[in-house]
């Protein structure tokens, strides 16, 4: 892997207020924007119901439904690799604008949709648009936050800084959930069928309309001012050079990808139903569980992030994995004698799942400058396409056959992280 050219390194210096600013701005926007592209999955019965014909098989609509949730996942590479681009070439702060933009806008309309009833088939085809147009939106935002808040703060607080994104990234998953739960329990079945479902979309757009107003007060980052000044910006297109010369790198961040998304999506986003169609938990009680686990995933984020800087990513790696390896699988193991040890074990498996918090400290210092949003971008986006699909089929298939499906997945993924540890320790990153 390529590190960064000490020219292009940040002097020694403490966090000051700028950077704070930069931070908080970012962490901010990327928490709406996450809740923006998570709050359709809090509401894809409703939705479902209201924008596909009446007649239509329960399950027929719902897989309709998930697809066009799933469809956003799909438009995250092409969406990530372009504005990656012109983030290369163009600027770092014009493309991390355009995303909370193109997240923005799309969720307001959403919100203000006609359904099946009032248009018929234009109805499912304009979802599927603005869902598109999220998941592209998505794709960018992510890895150009994480390019975006590395490239402001000095290099000995790189993990600090993206941990801290990282963990504003979370907390938009815990803002949807805690929306989710507000709305179905102020309003009645019939009243978020008619109109209240509309009520988070509506929120999320404003909220991220605004977001897009404070991120002008954002400035260009150090390293990008430098390369267009010394005239070093990428000569060809970004993504041939990546391709050609960092394969080893994209190796690296694919697999950390693969941690990461299997984190948040086995542990966070399918451990909720997994409580109550195995455990027998009531939706209220995982709903409190779940949000008990975000909040620490949020503190293990920075946490990770703080403790990277310090000892380098590959202990972070190797003694977060083996962590979350034990945590998870005592947890999943010891729910049916010990239900009472829900929120204990749940709030320590999500604290490891925090370990996350470091993937992007490798990923950033794994590309050149001149590549690094390409290089970062291209790798997440293509691993979370892959492997963000793939596990929860992979996990539901293991659940078939044994309850523990779940801890094994995670058991699995957690030797990926081990070893890539190893591998960072080896390199002594």
């Amino acid at each position: 892997m390529t590190s960064v050219p000490s020219s292009h390194a940040q002097p020694a210096r403490p966090l000051t207020r700028n950077d704070y600013k930069t931070l908080s701005l970012s962490a901010l926007g990327g928490a709406l924007e996450f809740y923006d592209f998570i709050i359709f999955v809090f509401f894809a019965t409703v939705v479902g119901k209201l924008f596909f014909p009446a007649d239509m098989p329960e399950w027929l609509r719902l897989m309709q439904t998930f697809g066009i949730f799933a469809a956003g996942y799909l438009a995250r590479p092409l969406g990530g690799i372009v504005m990656a681009h012109f983030g290369d070439l163009l600027g770092r702060k014009k493309m991390f604008t355009l995303s909370i933009f193109m997240m923005a806008v799309p969720t307001l309309i959403m919100g203000l949709l006609p359904t099946y009833a009032q248009i018929g088939l234009w109805a499912p085809i304009l979802l599927l648009l603005m869902r598109v147009i999220q998941g592209a939106a998505i794709g960018g935002e992510v890895p150009g936050a994480w390019v975006f808040v590395s490239e402001h703060v000095p290099a000995r607080h790189v993990g600090y800084a993206c941990g801290t994104l990282t963990s504003g990234l979370t907390a938009g998953i815990l803002l949807g959930s805690l929306v989710a739960t507000l709305v179905n329990s102020t309003y009645s079945a019939a009243e978020v069928s008619d109109y209240a479902w509309r009520i988070p979309f509506l929120l999320g757009g404003v909220f991220g309309l605004m977001s897009v107003y404070l991120r002008r007060w954002l400035h260009e980052t150090p390293v990008f001012a430098e390369l267009q000044q010394r005239k070093a910006l990428a000569e060809e297109i970004p993504l041939r050079a990546v391709l050609r010369d960092h394969r080893g790198a994209i190796v690296v961040s694919m697999l950390l990808t693969w941690l990461l998304s299997a984190g948040i999506v086995v542990v966070i986003l399918m451990t909720p139903t997994v409580l109550q169609t195995v455990y027998g938990f009531s939706p209220a009680v995982a709903l409190q569980a779940n949000s008990l686990a975000i909040v620490f995933l949020s503190l293990g984020c920075v946490c990770a992030g703080a403790l990277a800087d310090r000892y380098g990513a590959g202990r972070v790696f190797v003694i977060g994995s083996l962590a979350l390896l034990i945590s998870s699988w005592v947890f999943y193991h010891s729910l049916h004698a010990h239900p009472d040890w829900l929120f204990a074990l749940y709030a320590l498996t999500g604290l490891f799942v925090g370990t996350i918090g470091a993937v992007p400290y490798v990923m950033v210092k794994a590309f050149p400058a001149a590549v690094r949003f390409t290089g970062l971008s291209f790798s997440y986006n293509l691993a979370y396409a892959i492997f963000g699909g793939l596990t929860p089929m992979i996990v539901t298939l293991l659940l078939k056959s044994d309850p523990m499906g779940p801890a094994y997945y995670v058991a699995g993924i957690c030797m990926i992280g081990l070893l890539v540890g190893l591998y960072l320790l080896a390199k002594k990153r």
